[in-house]
């Protein structure tokens, strides 16, 4: 019998009107163009700002889209997934909102949550599901509205993250294209260093939490910098390394957390800058929805056959990367 892989078949995306600028930034809170340009590497990022709009309508835009770039069916879905940290509410899931918002009745769907790794993780799960042979259309969704978590006070977080979402259809193939290798990897002993100190159950809501900005993402970014120079690095070598990729013709699609970050994964692996996708100084960290971002950005540029390296690293602390080889030319 012959092996099914999962090959990514189509694309589509959502990104928020409004541009929220260094400039703009710089009069909310003690930092500069400068600053975050040397240190980060973004000049300006998509905020969500339209009243009553959550992370499920812009992940619902995404597929929208990608229903109508590849002609696929609600009907015809059998899983959607949704890579994310900011849904809606606690429950239901973000998934189930989205397949409400697009007319998807024939699939189960759920939420897959490590924050920036997600997409990651996600396409990892999907692909066993389009590998099983069970199932023959599979969405994976990364959508985050990380403004929703983010204390504009705060000079150290909020210049680094932006909104949005991006979704890929998986479908089988028994030719040699999709997802074909990962390395993943967690040491949950990395939680002090980036996490949201309230509302689980370890501290629920309340007015003192509240009061103490409890609600918002918490970084230590020297120990979090570390850490993903190294796990993205090691993982995307060991993709590139057992398979004999060529670091020449190799496309790599890192995780946009910090374009030094990015930088170090380029160096390692010794890939021409131009053979790394990079939007990070135009939308910042969206979290789960960097690296399909990036597949919408560069689709045009994909050739069928090519050789493709995801790689993430996020909170957990989680990291993995992919190797898939791209499955069609751009219609």
């Amino acid at each position: 019998m012959e092996k099914i892989h999962a090959a990514i078949t189509g694309l589509g995306h959502y990104l928020p009107d409004y541009v929220l600028t260094n400039e703009e930034l710089s009069r909310m809170v003690d930092t500069s163009d400068e600053w975050i340009m040397e240190r980060i590497g973004i000049k300006e990022r998509r905020i969500q700002r339209e009243p009553g709009q959550a992370t499920s309508d812009m992940g619902a835009a995404a597929v929208l889209d990608l229903m109508k770039n590849t002609g696929l069916k609600p009907e015809e879905v059998d899983l959607l997934l949704c890579a994310t940290v900011t849904a809606d509410m606690r429950f239901p899931s973000c998934a189930c909102l989205i397949a409400d918002k697009t007319g998807v009745r024939n699939a189960f769907a759920y939420d897959v949550s490590s924050g920036c790794s997600g997409f990651v993780y996600a396409l990892s799960t999907a692909a066993r599901f389009v590998e099983s042979g069970r199932y023959r259309k599979v969405v994976v969704v990364g959508a985050e509205k990380m403004s929703s978590m983010i204390d504009y006070t705060d000079r150290a977080t909020c210049p680094i993250f932006g909104d949005g979402a991006a979704a890929v259809l998986l479908e089988p193939t028994t030719e040699e294209y999709g997802v074909l290798d990962e390395e993943m990897g967690t040491d949950g002993s990395g939680w002090k260093h980036l996490h949201m100190k309230a509302g689980g159950s370890l501290c629920p809501a309340s007015h003192e939490t509240v009061d103490k900005r409890w609600h918002y993402v918490y970084q230590e970014g020297q120990a979090v910098f570390k850490w993903a120079v190294l796990k993205m690095a090691d993982v995307a070598e060991t993709i590139v390394k057992r398979n004999n990729l060529d670091p020449e013709t190799v496309w790599i699609a890192p995780h946009q957390a910090n374009l030094r970050i990015i930088s170090a994964v380029q160096k390692r692996i010794g890939v021409a800058p131009e053979r790394v996708m990079i939007n990070i100084d135009r939308y910042g960290n969206t979290t789960a929805a960097t690296i399909p971002l990036l597949f919408c950005e560069w689709e045009k540029k994909l050739k069928k056959g090519d050789d493709v390296v995801i790689c993430a690293f996020g909170a957990g602390f989680s990291w993995g990367a992919i190797w898939l080889k791209w499955a069609y030319d751009a219609r």
